[in-house]
């Protein structure tokens, strides 16, 4: 039993984190969107792959392949941040290739005319000088070697390439979104006062609430992964956890006023200074984010109904048990009695008969 609760108590606990790494999780792109983070360590990332190399990198960013995945000219665009936050690698490949077998200027119309090289791997090859570059050139010499002299070969080996540089580049996000998440769920713990120790006394003293969350958890892990990255589950996380009640916030800590007077002050202090470490602990559970947080909870769920208790059947008597005389028959005095043979025989040899009202002296036959 003892079991069973804590169990509940986790999922509760990991509902929460869910329904505040949803709410972060929305914060988080609304700032990405105002930082232009995406596109600057995609920017980063391709100028480390192109060796920083500004001629070359001019070239690859007006080439047709991939201007069109951005507005207005390279100069505009690294000022403002927009240059693309997101490049195929086919795209990738197939611009230097094509840089490679035709030259750097694109709009040139020697370049761009039918007499202009073809993009085969033997013209790659021959104007290989082209990119200017004898980094990046010996990788596209690499890629062209087990290209067995076709062009989607070679594609393919640049694309490995790009792919592996741009694993570098988003592990890189990563570890930037999970500091702007932990910082992002500290401002979002502390106003809504997520305390996980608190929250945790809370389940476990209150059945009800509970069992409340426990029957939302499973209702959140069946609606699938693909839900979560709606806009809209931002506000219905807001809206599941009020509901809940979790957690209740500043209990105890009144302000009157449009600002804190010194005994609010000193109330406030007292709550902050008995609650950082439960805060801590949320904020660094955010962190995680909420794909994290959303298999663990299938998991839970998953647990939970193998190992909960269910009610067992009563077990079926024993075959002494059936056979042994009920209170209402020793009531009426029909106690049944068996007697062995030898015992009821009589002197002349006869034996008596036991009648249906369980008598042995009901008559002799």
């Amino acid at each position: 039993m003892f079991g069973s609760v804590m169990l509940d108590v986790l999922i509760g606990l990991v509902l929460v984190y869910l329904l505040l790494s949803l709410m972060c999780s929305a914060a988080r792109e609304v700032l990405a969107g105002i930082t232009r983070v995406r596109s600057t360590m995609l920017a980063d990332g391709i100028g480390e792959l192109l060796r920083n190399d500004t001629v070359l990198l001019r070239a690859f960013y007006e080439h047709p392949q991939i201007w069109s995945l951005y507005r207005g000219d390279i100069d505009t665009a690294r000022k403002a941040k927009t240059l693309p936050s997101y490049i195929p690698s086919r795209a990738f490949a197939m611009a230097l290739l094509d840089i490679a077998a035709r030259g750097r200027d694109s709009s040139s119309a020697l370049q761009s005319s039918p007499e202009a090289s073809v993009l085969s791997v033997q013209n790659v090859r021959r104007n290989i000088g082209n990119l200017g570059n004898p980094f990046v050139q010996r990788v596209v010499l690499s890629a062209l070697d087990g290209s067995g002299e076709s062009v989607e070969r070679a594609c393919g080996g640049i694309e490995t390439w790009f792919n592996s540089s741009m694993d570098r580049v988003s592990g890189r996000y990563k570890k930037e979104t999970q500091r702007m998440l932990f910082g992002i769920g500290v401002v979002l713990t502390v106003a809504l006062d997520v305390n996980s120790l608190a929250i945790a006394r809370q389940l476990y003293r209150d059945p009800a609430r509970r069992e409340a969350a426990v029957a939302m958890a499973t209702s959140v892990a069946k609606e699938g992964a693909s839900r979560l990255a709606a806009d809209s589950q931002a506000q219905r996380a807001v809206r599941r956890l009020d509901s809940l009640g979790l957690p209740e916030a500043w209990a105890g800590v009144t302000v009157t006023g449009m600002w804190p007077d010194p005994g609010e002050w000193n109330a406030i202090g007292t709550h902050a200074a008995s609650s950082w470490f439960g805060w801590l602990i949320t904020a660094f559970a955010i962190s995680f984010g909420a794909p994290f947080w959303f298999d663990a909870l299938g998991k839970l769920i998953a647990i939970r109904s193998t190992v909960k208790p269910k009610e067992s059947p009563p077990p079926a008597p024993s075959p002494v048990e059936a056979t042994a005389p009920t209170a209402a028959s020793a009531a009426r005095g029909a106690t049944a009695m068996v007697v062995p043979a030898a015992a009821r025989a009589t002197a002349d040899g006869s034996v008596p008969h036991q009648w249906a009202t369980g008598r042995p002296d009901g008559g002799i036959l």
